[in-house]
């Protein structure tokens, strides 16, 4: 095994072995995720000390140097292979000495990783875990992705299910908060898991299945309930069923008359963007109205193989959104928040929605205050285009659904005239009509 002073090493003195890769490259050899021993895959030596200078921001990090991480840690794979998705999720890193292989591991992340108490498992994909800063515990990917002890904590206010999705069941798996609208839970499976998941009570313990008996269910109560008109595909990662299984959901819904828009949320895009294959797009194209959201949380995930996986989408003509969680010391300045709703913009992706981190167990870590993300919105409104300002918004605990906050910009009345606030604090006179 390699010791820190290898990691260090390695990263400090990588060489650029860069090679192109072409679209042939990124479609998997079959269509199903194989049972690999991840293990076999990786370098069981130190790794040569003659390589590159890792930037102290992994968004810099160019596909070449990146090509390089897959050639230094996985020698034997293959670009075809690195590029297809069922090889990323069947050697995705899920044990704390095969994380030890690739980062420096703080103390911290070392008793989270190797400890128990964790509700949530661990699991990255090689591919988002080149993105890391493997010698910073505070680079803001590695603390979303990496345990830490914080986890184990239950500050005041903090639930399991904060948002009382779990009373708000009608059919298990299906949450019907709002009248017209329902989520519809595939599977508890993700390909990476985020460290503030709000669903971290059951995502990745293998409870929810994607069978056709329990989607059954759902679907007949969807029938059955004809005020819906709006279905959003969630988990886990939908996208992380098959082309076949997905379709199956995807026509079923299309057959309910009353079903208008269906919807899909997911972060394959920002952690496993070999998802977004040719043959995927060609099978959503045909469900339309169709939607997706996306969940991007910081700059470094606007890679290039993000950028080509939402112009696939995009160019299907679906519309794409983002939905970003505002995380303490990760994107909790108005500088990494701009640059965020920018890089998405960039990508064809519209910033939709900015959450406050929801009181899930062990969150206190992650949450910051209130007032930090008005200020955010606040340092946002003016100084960029008003379709790179995000809707901050709180799921309200129990259930509650979703409520828009907004920075003080009316500041009262003189008269008939509204006293407004604009983005510099000066103060401007409207002609209200009474």
């Amino acid at each position: 095994m390699q010791t820190q002073a290898d990691i260090i090493n390695f990263w400090s003195h990588i060489p650029d072995l860069s090679d192109s890769l072409t679209d042939e490259d990124e479609e998997p050899p079959d269509g199903r995720i194989k049972t690999l021993d991840a293990d076999a895959c990786l370098l069981k030596s130190p790794p040569p000390a003659t390589l590159f200078s890792l930037p102290s921001e992994a968004s810099s990090v160019s596909p070449s140097q990146r090509n390089t991480f897959r050639k230094t840690f996985y020698p034997g794979v293959t670009a075809k292979q690195w590029n297809s998705w069922h090889w990323q999720v069947a050697n995705r890193i899920r044990r704390g000495d095969q994380l030890g292989r690739f980062l420096q591991l703080s103390k911290d992340e070392e008793l989270a990783v190797n400890g128990t108490g964790t509700t949530l498992p661990l699991s990255i994909t090689p591919y988002y875990l080149s993105l890391l800063n493997p010698t910073d515990p505070e680079h803001p990917l590695r603390r979303s992705v990496v345990p830490t002890t914080g986890e184990l904590t239950q500050g005041p206010g903090e639930a399991d299910d904060p948002l009382g999705e779990d009373n708000q069941s009608p059919v298990p798996g299906l949450v019907h908060r709002y009248p017209d609208r329902v989520l519809f839970l595939v599977h508890d499976f993700c390909s990476t898991y985020c460290r503030y998941c709000t669903r971290s009570r059951v995502v990745g313990h293998g409870t929810i299945n994607p069978t056709t008996a329990r989607f059954e269910r759902m679907l007949d109560y969807i029938r059955r309930t004809k005020t819906i008109r709006d279905v959003l595909i969630s988990g886990g990662d939908p996208l992380l069923l098959s082309d076949d299984r997905l379709e199956w959901l995807l026509s079923s819904l299309r057959k309910i008359p009353h079903v208008e828009v269906i919807r899909i949320g997911t972060k394959v895009p920002a952690v496993l963007p070999q998802r977004i294959t040719p043959a995927l797009v060609k099978m959503l194209r045909r469900y339309h109205p169709l939607y997706m959201s996306l969940h991007f949380i910081h700059p470094d995930e606007c890679t290039p193989e993000t950028t080509k996986a939402c112009a696939r989408l995009a160019d299907a003509g679906i519309p794409l959104g983002s939905q970003t969680v505002l995380l303490r010391g990760i994107n909790d300045t108005v500088e990494t928040m701009k640059g965020l709703m920018h890089g998405v913009m960039k990508m064809r992706v519209r910033p939709y929605y900015l959450y406050q981190c929801d009181p899930i167990t062990g969150s206190a870590h992650f949450r910051t205050s209130v007032k930090k993300g008005l200020d955010i919105i606040q340092g946002l409104r003016g100084f960029t285009s008003g379709y790179a300002i995000p809707t901050y918004v709180i799921d309200a605990p129990g259930g509650g659904g979703k409520i828009p906050l907004l920075p003080d910009s009316v500041i009262g009345k003189e008269g008939s005239d509204l006293l407004l606030r604009n983005y510099e604090e000066r103060c401007f006179r409207y002609p209200d009509v009474v």
